[in-house]
């Protein structure tokens, strides 16, 4: 007889409720009482679906894509309502592929490099802004530099009125999820009404076909004036063709368009809040980087800072304990698979738990406790470690996020001072699918430098 993988004896309803409102709170129940392996209880995309936390059996997840496992884009309908169909998330097999290999060298070697100059001019741009005594909410500072380098570098759009057109109006469409009981629209599709534009959902349509509309201008204006020497990445799509010699229809243009916005600037914005927040919650950690940085003196190559040991542990660290994407990009067996002992029919769902996986003691000794140190002591395989996902659908912008992070980490040290306004640890909470600091993080500017 088959051993059964454990679960939660709780009904479907009361986990899809827990997973949306206390989603660390379920995982370490379900680790608690069923182990590294457990199967969740819930509606949509993740009914009877297989969490898994072992770094082996994340292994075996993550290298058997299209043997054993599948990773088709349909699964996340989820994110269809922000992102529509056409991006590169929720594209399968070989169209995913195929745009994945047009997009990534835009997010790597020289491409990264030549970003630098701009994510250090935003930067100081937004910290010549504050004034001392100035109350700032770190999510909302951090989602304006984030915003800002993708705009550019995506849509090649700079400050004017399209800019901000699209700006604001895409952060009126983010703030549809901005909190745990918001975001139970994305996992409860029967609260997706259109009841006026009062009603949420239909506020949100009315602000996204707003959103939409701007885009679509943006494409076309692009279009009638395509100069082939741009170096963005709307140009870049715009320019490209398939085997058959076939370019992006204007709606593929605009997923394409939407999945690097909201991926590519929600992520980061978060990221940075969490490392800004450990920064000066934690003195020592303070203390240690800023001598580090010390060592650049008045010139900070991007290229030296990238480097710097404890700034990337420290980075590293931030990622590990709250990572911003809790899951791996969801898999489906393609045939019967063993894992760890459990024999998994066809068709299962088999997700990747980061949160748990960085959290586990035997990888991480005091997991809830931040420690760079972890990261300057031994290196982690990339099943033990695994912020950015894995396998075929390991986030593409990995190296812009983690150089982004750095350059304005370093940046933001060494223009100003900040202080946090509560002692209170921040609290981690639901922002869509992915994890942030509840409320946003305050701090106060104390000192310019």
């Amino acid at each position: 007889m088959t051993a059964l993988i454990p679960t939660l004896n709780t009904p479907s309803p009361i986990q899809l409720w827990q997973w949306i409102t206390e989603p660390l709170k379920y995982l370490h129940d379900c680790d608690r009482q069923c182990g590294d392996m457990f199967a969740v209880s819930m509606t949509g995309a993740f009914k009877g679906a297989v969490f898994i936390s072992d770094p082996q059996a994340i292994q075996q997840l993550l290298t058997s894509d299209n043997k054993q496992f599948a990773a088709p884009g349909s699964i996340n309908q989820i994110l269809k309502p922000f992102l529509g169909e056409r991006g590169v998330i929720l594209l399968d097999a070989g169209e995913h592929r195929q745009r994945r290999q047009l997009l990534m060298p835009q997010f790597h070697g020289e491409k990264i490099r030549a970003y630098t100059e701009l994510i250090c001019a935003v930067t100081q741009d937004l910290v010549a802004g504050w004034q001392v005594g100035e109350t700032i909410n770190l999510r909302a500072e951090m989602q304006s530099i984030s915003l800002s380098v993708i705009l550019q570098t995506v849509f090649g759009l700079y400050k004017g009125e399209r800019y901000d057109l699209i700006r604001d109006k895409l952060l009126k469409v983010i703030s549809l999820i901005d909190s745990p009981i918001n975001s139970s629209f994305l996992f409860m599709p029967f609260l997706q009404q259109d009841l006026g534009a009062w009603s949420p959902w239909g506020r949100f349509l009315r602000d996204r076909a707003e959103l939409d509309r701007l885009i679509y201008q943006e494409i076309a204006d692009r279009r009638r004036n395509y100069q082939p020497d741009r170096s963005d990445i709307l140009n870049l799509l715009i320019g490209s063709q398939d085997a058959e010699g076939n370019g992006m229809s204007d709606i593929e243009l605009h997923d394409e368009l939407m999945t690097l916005l909201f991926a590519g600037h929600e992520t980061t914005a978060t990221a940075l809040s969490w490392a800004i927040y450990w920064i000066n919650y934690l003195p020592e950690v303070k203390q240690k980087l800023a001598a580090e940085i010390a060592t650049l003196g008045t010139e900070r190559d991007p290229l030296t800072i990238s480097k710097l040991p404890y700034l990337n542990a420290v980075c590293s660290e931030t990622l590990r304990i709250y990572p911003v994407g809790m899951l791996t990009f969801p898999r489906i067996t393609q045939e019967p698979v063993s894992l760890q002992g459990y024999n998994i029919p066809v068709d299962t769902v088999v997700v990747g738990c980061i949160y748990l996986t960085h959290h586990r003691e035997d990888l991480y000794p005091e997991p809830h406790l931040f420690k760079p140190e972890r990261f300057l002591e031994r290196q982690f395989s990339p099943y033990e470690y695994l912020p950015f996902g894995g396998g075929s659908r390991r986030c593409i912008g990995m190296a812009l996020a983690q150089l982004e992070m750095k350059l304005v980490l370093v940046e933001m040290l060494a223009h100003c001072q900040l202080e946090l306004v509560s002692k209170s640890p921040a609290i981690p909470a639901r922002r869509g699918v992915t994890l942030g600091p509840k409320g946003g993080i305050e701090a106060k500017i104390i000192a310019k430098k």
